[in-house]
């Protein structure tokens, strides 16, 4: 061992800065280490694909955690850790580094869903800021760039490029945009909303491969035909970053299996964030990819390292603004699932996802503010009337 820190936090994220500020507040003598793949320290990811794209008055500057002046924290970017050693408390890093420590945190999130496209600078898989410079760099001045993908990420990347001097197509495979997240009348407006911005949508097709010349990049889909590009963007989601916890004996079953503490199966070695397969209190044993998560977890997750005993008992949300839709959501979101929407006028409308005997497993907030609260108390009081459901938000 060549170094020792009270707290090893492996992983640059959000939830990593969280948990910084929180053991430094809990235990400001502390030592921290966070060890980051990333080439960025920590910053504020939902503002990749929105406010980055759409208020010219914040920059990358602005969008800095600032984790390092906040929590007196190590932080040592460019680098992996490639093992853990649970009987020595150690673990090994990309640079040969043996790093001795009190407790860990593994925040090590996920890496973007792939395609069997080139290696090309031209095709981006978004998901750091460094992805989010070089996509800057391919779009604007007219160029199209087909963004593959149409959930959460996908869609706010083509609306984000649009509103950017930039010609965009959409591939994704439903019939309707949002079609199997949305009930039919939402997604209706949702698409409509791309189509008046010009954004051309290739509905129920799938990218099979692609080629990359000097031209540009020649994607294949799985009808036959074929897109030509400047620029391709693949927002798929992510495949979780569990590999490590695995390979050192923890308990992984998508994510790494914590407590309602965060804690592993080893009780030196927490996890927390887009990595953390934990107990919702309201919705049961889950994995959250979304910032409101990581941001409630970091803080509880930093204390609970210092040898505090707190259960994460927050139900997060997720949210997303397109063009002038905002939308959030508690729970789950599936079209397959019965939904009833309440119509509240002026492209306002809440959604509930019907699981079996009535139990309502999501709420949907269509352009509807401070109702959060609300909608996590309808989801926990179990099975609801349905037509009782209007006007309960």
């Amino acid at each position: 061992m060549t170094e020792s820190f009270d707290h090893v936090i492996v992983g640059g994220g959000m939830t990593a800065d969280a948990a910084a500020k929180a053991i430094h507040e809990t235990t400001p003598d502390a030592s921290v280490l966070i060890v980051s793949a990333d080439v960025d320290a920590p910053y504020t990811r939902p503002a990749l694909s929105k406010k980055l794209w759409t208020d010219p008055e914040y920059t990358e500057a602005d969008n800095d955690l600032g984790t390092v002046s906040d929590s007196g924290a190590e932080l040592r970017l460019r680098t992996l850790v490639e093992s853990i050693d649970r009987e020595a408390r150690t673990v090994t890093t990309s640079d040969g580094d043996v790093i001795g420590y009190g407790a860990l945190l593994l925040a090590t999130g996920g890496s973007p869903t792939a395609l069997d496209l080139p290696d090309d600078e031209r095709v981006v898989y978004f998901r750091t800021a460094e992805d989010y410079r070089r996509l800057r760099s391919l779009s604007g001045s007219g160029r199209h760039v087909v963004v593959v993908g149409g959930s959460y990420i996908g869609t706010e990347l083509a609306a984000a490029l649009v509103q950017n001097d930039t010609r965009v197509t959409l591939v994704f495979p439903d019939d309707v945009l949002g079609g199997s997240v949305f009930p039919p009348s939402i997604a209706s407006t949702f698409e409509k909303a791309f189509e008046e911005a010009r954004v051309e949508l290739a509905r129920g097709r799938r990218v099979e491969g692609g080629t990359a010349d000097d031209a540009g990049v020649h994607l294949r889909l799985d009808d036959g035909s074929t897109l030509d590009a400047d620029a391709v963007v693949v927002g798929l989601g992510i495949s979780v970053d569990d590999h490590l916890a695995a390979d050192s004996g923890l308990a992984t079953d998508d994510g790494i299996v914590v407590d309602e503490h965060l804690r592993t199966s080893d009780p030196n070695v927490f996890a927390a964030g887009d990595v953390a397969s934990y107990p919702d209190a309201i919705l049961g044993r889950r994995r959250v990819e979304h910032v409101d998560n990581a941001k409630s977890q970091g803080p509880v997750v930093g204390r609970n390292m210092t040898g505090a005993d707190e259960v994460y008992d927050h139900t997060p949300y997720y949210y997303s603004k397109v063009f002038d839709i905002s939308y959030e959501a508690v729970g789950t979101l599936d079209a397959s699932l019965e939904t009833v929407v309440d119509e509240k006028g002026g492209d306002r409308a809440v959604a509930y996802y019907l699981g079996d005997g009535g139990t309502v497993e999501g709420v949907l907030l269509w352009n509807v503010e401070e109702a959060r609260d609300a909608a996590r108390e309808i989801i926990a009081a179990g099975a609801v009337p349905r037509d009782e459901l209007a006007g309960r938000i």
